[in-house]
């Protein structure tokens, strides 16, 4: 199918839109208070065995204002859907997992959910809802380590599996029809997980592809800047590589869905608001050229005056994102005659 970017339509102005997307100005004290305790658990975690997982978290940053995971999905559980909750551990990593089904016993294609950063599974229910209802297995998955860390969650090289191994074992999943879907750091998580897997399909709502690139807002004038330069300049010296930039550059690369393209071969929908600071619309246009270059089937939706984590604040720029998602997984996971 034709491989290209499409810009949404501009939607109507709607009243559920909270006060700003970005990083204004209005916004930089509340912000400030976070980013000394942040950057304490960047110095902590990152180190040489824990590159990977350990540069992920400092997607939450920027998970700034008010979200509403019931936006346009259900809050109260519905008729002939299954609810269940439950917890796995996997060395002294913790996977909290709800599952959302169509009663019965019947094999069925599953759709994996990963929450923005600092958000947990259990906020994903009406999401879950929302897909099971369509026919879904669905499960939403948050990660705790033991010693109370869920923001660094990643660091050992097999916890990007944990999740993948504990769908695929399900008695109603088949396991040829797994899709995954993720919001922010949510996104660079599935986008990750299906570089190592036989994903059938992956929607990623506004991630980092490209952790370098990212970091080079650090050139940026006043806080903006200063704020990466710290991010940077802690990453470096936890990391050890000093000032070798080709390896600081691997590692970064290594935790960059835009690093691991060529292992992507799941079809991917890139889903990104043209006004998020957060993550720049650059990081999913950059990966989604890249995609393409490998001849990968890759769509890029770009929404107008959208900012970051959009889709849980203003309803009618979620609707608009949701039908897209859903008619992507529906191509891809549901043959014709079950839709």
């Amino acid at each position: 199918m034709p491989q290209r970017e499409r810009e949404a339509a501009k939607p109507l102005p709607d009243r559920e839109t909270t006060r700003g997307d970005g990083l204004g100005e209005p916004r930089v004290a509340r912000f400030s208070s976070k980013v000394s305790k942040v950057l304490r658990y960047v110095t902590r975690f990152f180190s040489p065995s824990r590159g990977l997982p350990a540069i992920l978290p400092v997607l939450s940053l920027f998970v700034l204002g008010c979200s509403n995971h019931y936006l346009i999905h259900p809050r109260d559980a519905l008729p002939g859907l299954v609810e269940t909750r439950e917890e796995r551990r996997v060395g002294d990593l913790t996977l909290r997992l709800e599952w959302v089904e169509p009663a019965g016993d019947g094999l069925l294609p599953a759709v994996v959910v990963h929450p923005e950063a600092g958000h947990r599974a259990q906020e994903m229910r009406g999401i879950l809802r929302s897909l099971a209802a369509s026919g879904y297995l669905a499960v939403a998955v948050d990660y705790r380590r033991d010693d109370g860390e869920t923001i660094f969650t990643w660091q050992q090289k097999e916890d990007a599996l944990a999740a993948h191994r504990v769908v695929t074992a399900h008695r109603r999943v088949d396991p040829s029809r797994i899709g995954w879907m993720g919001y922010s750091q949510g996104a660079i998580y599935s986008l990750l997980i299906a570089a190592r897997t036989e994903a059938a399909a992956v929607v990623a709502y506004y991630p980092i592809t490209d952790l370098v690139g990212w970091l080079a807002q650090s050139d940026e004038p006043g806080f903006r800047g200063w704020l990466f330069g710290q991010i940077e300049r802690r990453f470096r010296q936890r990391s050890g590589v000093g000032d070798d930039d080709a390896e600081f550059a691997r590692r970064l690369a290594l935790a960059s869905p835009l690093g691991q393209a060529e292992r992507i071969e799941a079809p991917v929908l890139l889903i990104h608001g043209d006004r998020d600071r957060s993550a720049p619309v650059g990081e999913s246009r950059r990966l989604a050229q890249r995609l393409r270059e490998l001849d990968r089937d890759v769509e890029l939706v770009v929404l107008e005056d959208a900012g970051h984590v959009f889709n849980f604040r203003t309803a009618s720029r979620a609707e608009a994102a949701w039908r897209q998602a859903k008619a992507w997984l529906d191509r891809y996971l549901r043959p014709n005659s079950e839709q």
